[in-house]
């Protein structure tokens, strides 16, 4: 497979009954999804804030989809999976920080596809080929396109990758070429591994960076409530 390509630098916009054990270890923070897909579902286990021995963050750098500004006091980056009936949630609330928050707060989007997801890989490389065609703005509103009409866990039809990217303006050959090629193969397994790196364990799990450079880990969908206060405690 291709090695990762290079990708246009991004603008910035001023406005994360049976049981499926994650990579087959419950640690504290881990996430266990139940078949059902409710938020009932979602086991976050304790996470001790500031626990920066065990977060090993690859740094953020102008390959990275962001949303928001480079300067903002907060950065929120998070590991997520299109296919995660939760991510879907947590994307609603970011959408929410950063639309109250703008230059404040910085969201950044990195790619967790888990392999309980059968279609999670192919999603997420879809993302970058839009992301190749469409530039930042193109990446934020395929994403945001996607998680609007997903059923979730493995029930978006294949065919509709190429649907969103028509409806937000790409060209449906060139992106169709795109996905066909394997192209960001390696680059979203190499995410996988960053993912990991970072202490995730499952989707979605995001790090709060406050200005002072102390890393909060934000484990599984919490809700806008917590997620602000907790941006709030940060500035």
């Amino acid at each position: 497979m291709d090695s990762e390509p290079k990708k246009e630098s991004f603008e910035l916009s001023l406005g994360a009954p049976a049981a499926i054990l994650i990579a087959g270890v419950i640690i504290a923070g881990a996430i266990i999804y139940i078949g059902s897909g409710n938020k009932s579902d979602l086991l976050v286990g304790n996470v001790e804030s500031g626990n920066q021995s065990e977060i090993d963050l690859k740094p953020i750098s102008s390959t990275d989809h962001v949303r928001g500004s480079f300067g903002a006091s907060v950065i929120i980056v998070e590991f997520s999976d299109l296919e995660c009936p939760f991510c879907k949630t947590f994307h609603a609330t970011m959408q929410k920080i950063i639309s109250e928050y703008g230059n404040e707060v910085a969201w950044v989007y990195r790619h967790f596809p888990l392999d309980i997801h059968s279609r999670a890989r192919d999603e997420a490389e879809a993302t970058e080929c839009a992301a190749l065609l469409g530039g930042n703005s193109g990446f934020w509103k395929y994403i945001d396109g996607v998680f609007e009409i997903t059923p979730s866990n493995n029930n978006l039809e294949p065919d509709l990758l190429l649907t969103v990217a028509e409806e937000i303006g790409l060209d449906r050959k060139a992106f169709e070429e795109c996905l066909t090629s394997d192209k960001y193969a390696n680059y979203i397994e190499q995410s996988i591994t960053d993912a990991v790196n970072a202490g995730a364990r499952g989707t979605p799990h995001s790090i709060l960076i406050t200005k002072s450079g102390e890393m909060i880990p934000i484990s599984g969908a919490l809700p806008y409530s917590e997620v602000k206060e907790m941006v709030k405690s940060a500035l």
